[in-house]
């Protein structure tokens, strides 16, 4: 694995490791799962894509929501 060396805001970077840190993960493994993405989008369709047909027919709203609850905020 080859090591690089990025800038940014220290307040970000502090900011981004606290949410790395409440996911149980770490920034360094955040930035190489959005490398991931980011260098391969195809892919990352084809997951969501796998996903969304996995739970096609699976899940139910309960009821059909009027146009006004969908708006809602």
């Amino acid at each position: 694995m080859k090591n690089i060396t990025l800038s940014a805001e220290e307040s970000l970077i502090e900011a981004a490791r606290e949410r790395a840190r409440a996911d149980s993960t770490t920034l360094n493994e955040q930035f190489r799962r959005w490398l991931a993405d980011y260098a391969h989008p195809r892919e990352r369709m084809q997951r969501y894509d796998d996903v969304m047909a996995t739970l096609r027919g699976r899940l139910k709203v309960g009821q059909k929501l009027t146009r006004d609850q969908m708006n809602e905020r």
